[in-house]
């Protein structure tokens, strides 16, 4: 079986400035006069007409932090009265509870506990972080907080 390519598959390149009769001769599609018409005309990337450029103006100085930031998966204690009173709260049942994504789940972003709504069952939360509001909420309901099981 021979595999033929459609037919208009493969054009040969427009011959450019070759006189009027071929389709792009005089001009050669550069239009009439400017800078981008003249050979080696053109300008460089960034360039705004004299304008200056936006890469100027914007105030570059200083260390961002912003690459180095870290981020969390964060819950409400509100979030956690899906659980039953007894339960442990840990990335796995987290998860088979829906309140994190499985894609979550397997990876290493931490999560965090923040302190919004109420908890009134005895949970053993084992999360990467807990806000202080959150853990007084989660002693007072009878919890205990312990660092995540790394398994290693």
């Amino acid at each position: 079986m021979n595999i033929v390519k459609p037919k208009g598959a493969t054009t040969s390149p427009k011959v450019l400035g070759r006189g009027t009769g071929t389709g792009k001769g005089c001009t050669a599609g550069k239009g009439t006069k400017g800078q981008n018409s003249r050979a080696g005309g053109g300008t460089r990337l960034g360039f705004e007409g004299g304008q200056m450029p936006l890469f100027r103006r914007v105030a570059r100085r200083g260390f961002s932090n912003y690459p180095f930031k870290k981020k969390f998966v964060t819950l409400k204690v509100g979030d956690l009265a899906v659980f039953k009173d007894g339960d442990t709260v840990n990335r796995e049942t987290l998860a088979a509870a829906g309140l994190i994504s499985n894609r979550t789940q397997g990876s290493k972003i931490p999560i965090k506990i923040l302190g919004n709504g109420k908890v009134g069952k005895k949970l053993a939360v084992a999360v990467d972080k807990v806000t202080s509001g959150a853990a007084e909420k989660i002693q007072a309901a009878g919890g205990t907080i312990t660092p995540p099981d790394t398994g290693a």
